[in-house]
């Protein structure tokens, strides 16, 4: 996503937990690409942290016109393990970082006098849904009915949308074999792919008359029930 932004044009902040090496080297590589580019590390867990992130980005590059929220935690547990715990974790990560990075850019872009996008990543699995990844389907649709209702309070000077993402990358216990037969688990015999999903998230920075709204990007593995998340339907 980073790098497709900045070769259309987009100056990029990096936001990292705690994987500073990777973000600075993504770092070389969007400013190899010409664009302006910066790493900030926050744990987005913390509220303070998560809402000095905006202003700090803005205060090094002088202004912010969209937010891309993909940091996500993905632990496995069903409603017969379900805890507090294990969804407190899932909604500090997946979800209320979202709405305060949201609040901010609102407030950054009022001061301004401008107009920007937030862009939430979700997942199809809200669509198809099984009770694999209990507490993160939970967060995940907490963030989905956030995306409407942001939309709705943040305009006209936010436009809040979402992507949902098919299978795109290894997760979990999966092996490259397993994530190859997933990938085609859907009727387009194919899902989606990382430059997919930059795509449709470009596209809705893009949009100026886009809000409310979460772009499937899965190659229509939503129209398939499945009885299990598709990590385990993949083993068989």
């Amino acid at each position: 996503m980073a790098l497709d932004l900045a070769a259309h044009g987009f100056d990029v902040a990096v936001h990292y937990r705690g994987s500073e090496a990777d973000a600075h080297a993504t770092v070389d590589d969007l400013r190899a690409a010409g664009a302006r580019a910066q790493a900030f590390q926050a744990d987005l867990s913390d509220e303070p942290a998560c809402r000095a992130l905006v202003p700090a980005v803005a205060a090094h590059f002088g202004r912010l016109d969209a937010v891309v929220n993909s940091a996500s935690t993905f632990e496995h547990d069903d409603p017969t393990s379900f805890s507090v715990a294990m969804m407190e974790k899932h909604w500090r990560a997946n979800t209320a970082p979202a709405v305060i990075l949201a609040q901010a850019l609102h407030e950054h872009l009022a001061d301004a006098n401008r107009r920007g996008c937030v862009v939430n990543l979700i997942d199809q699995k809200l669509w198809n849904p099984n009770p694999d990844y209990f507490s993160y389907t939970l967060s995940k649709a907490a963030l989905q009915s956030a995306t409407v209702m942001l939309a709705q309070a943040l305009a006209p000077r936010l436009r809040v949308c979402g992507v949902a993402p098919g299978v795109t990358l290894l997760s979990g216990p999966m092996s490259a074999d397993e994530f190859a037969a997933a990938h085609r688990m859907t009727p387009l015999e194919r899902s989606s792919t990382p430059e997919d999903i930059a795509r449709a998230v470009r596209f809705l920075i893009e949009s100026p008359a886009i809000t409310g709204t979460t772009l499937l990007v899965d190659g229509g593995q939503h129209l398939s029930a499945q009885p299990r998340d598709v990590l385990y339907l993949a083993k068989h």
